[in-house]
């Protein structure tokens, strides 16, 4: 059973187009729910509350990360073939982030938030996410693979699995939880 390297789960996961997030809800139970999500630099995921219909505008998972921000993102693979299965995953720490907060840089991070999910997504370029953004800084990338040797175009996933994405201007974007990235650890 083949374990996936940080790069090549880091790859496999960015690529997907929708992932499950899991949250820990007020009595330490797990809470999941899809999401499309972008990527970030290297250890960033992004995802926000969208215009599709809920049941309530008081979403448990904002809650939940406002509570305990400790977070895991899942992308996977199912085939009836199984030596094409995969999974990966990301463990991370997550930030709310509002389009009308105080901080000009909390604002700014937000408004890139969005546009990398409009980039991703043509929905979103029809109709743009309206709720708050969730962003993840990925502490450790994980994943399994069924078949022995990873593949750039392996028929185990199906898209292309881009290269590790590159950095933006000189030093690369800093990494969400980082001073200066607008998601710094313990700030609202």
């Amino acid at each position: 059973m083949p374990r996936m390297d940080a790069g090549e789960a880091r790859r496999r996961f960015t690529a997907a187009r929708v992932a499950r997030l899991a949250t820990v809800d007020d009595a330490g139970l797990p809470r999941l729910v899809p999401v499309v999500f972008a990527a970030h630099g290297r250890d960033g995921i992004v995802t926000a509350v969208d215009r599709k219909p809920k049941s309530t505008s008081r979403l448990a998972r904002l809650h939940d990360i406002e509570v305990t921000p400790a977070v895991c993102l899942l992308a996977d693979v199912y085939d009836e073939d199984w030596d094409r299965l995969w999974w990966a995953r990301a463990d991370g720490g997550a930030r709310i982030l509002h389009a009308d907060a105080t901080d000009p840089e909390t604002r700014r991070e937000c408004g890139l938030a969005l546009a990398l999910l409009r980039e991703k997504y043509a929905q979103y370029r029809r109709t743009p996410p309206e709720g708050p953004v969730i962003a993840v800084t990925v502490h450790r990338w994980t994943g399994w693979r069924a078949a022995d040797a990873p593949s750039a175009d392996a028929p185990d996933t199906p898209y292309a699995l881009p290269a590790d994405p590159p950095p933006a201007g000189p030093a690369g974007p800093p990494p969400f939880g980082t001073a200066g990235s607008g998601y710094a650890a313990g700030s609202r």
